[in-house]
């Protein structure tokens, strides 16, 4: 796979062990596919700036729910962070750099904001990746409770979490415990590649789809759907050449799929 400039320093980055990537360096790897001139270090400086602040806030004793009131005044009432409702689907929501400017963001690049910067004053919390949607909790021990930075960073418990799901998905659908459970940061970094994949679909805008699963495919090697869109995408373009190395990996891996014999006419379309 031939990566772009920003594609390869994503994947220095995702190679390391989980304990070690730089999240938001990962992420603004991702943004500079659109931002190419973007200077990474410039946003982490501003993060440190951002904890910098908040630290000053803190009082002396640092319970954990006046850790997160404070970081919550400092967010959304004094730099008025938030969820982007009205253009919820555009790209911009999913580059940390341009949610930094714009303080504006979905759900998992608000918790990305707020995960940096909690960590940044030492107050460790993980990503949890519920169904449709994302939240943050910090890790303490005896207290279950989670933030939404998307809703101003409420604090919610196991059971509003849940009636969120049923909320959303319906009361007959089944909750899961491990719905609530950390989420490591290559599978962040996948779940937002995966919401910007869906947001350049929707705008057929297929170059950048490719980068996207560029990314994708570096985090989740092989795997069947991504390969298979990728050469559909390439065969799109008229990347013949990539768009048969992808489509007959897909097959390789996934011989009886339901769309194989589609995939085999185009692979002849392409031979021909």
């Amino acid at each position: 796979m031939r990566l772009s400039p920003a594609g390869q320093r994503f994947y220095q980055e995702v190679q390391k062990a989980d304990g070690r990537i730089n999240l938001a360096l990962a992420a603004l790897y991702i943004a500079q596919e659109e931002y190419w001139d973007m200077e990474p270090a410039g946003y982490l400086e501003k993060l440190d700036k951002m904890a910098a602040a908040v630290r000053s806030r803190l009082p002396a004793r640092r319970y954990p729910l006046k850790v997160i009131q404070v970081m919550n005044q400092y967010l959304f009432e004094e730099l008025q962070f938030a969820g982007n409702r009205q253009n919820y689907y555009e790209p911009d929501n999913s580059h940390l750099n341009c949610v930094i400017d714009r303080r504006l963001g979905i759900p998992i690049t608000l918790s990305l904001v707020y995960l940096e910067i909690a960590a940044r004053i030492n107050f460790p919390m993980v990503g949890v990746g519920i169904p449709g949607h994302f939240l943050i909790r910090p890790v303490v021990d005896d207290m279950a409770i989670f933030v939404d930075p998307f809703q101003q960073g409420e604090v919610m418990f196991l059971e509003d979490c849940q009636e969120r799901f049923y909320r959303q998905y319906g009361a007959d659908t089944v909750w899961q415990d491990d719905f609530l459970n950390a989420v490591t940061p290559k599978a962040l970094l996948g779940r937002m590649l995966m919401n910007l994949k869906a947001v350049y679909l929707s705008l057929e805008d297929f170059k950048n789809t490719v980068l996207t699963l560029d990314k994708l495919l570096l985090l989740m090697p092989g795997e069947p759907q991504q390969l298979r869109d990728r050469g559909l995408l390439h065969y799109e373009l008229k990347n013949y050449d990539l768009a048969q190395q992808d489509l007959k990996a897909y097959l390789r891996s996934h011989p009886k799929a339901p769309d194989s014999q589609n995939i085999q006419k185009i692979l002849e379309r392409i031979g021909r």
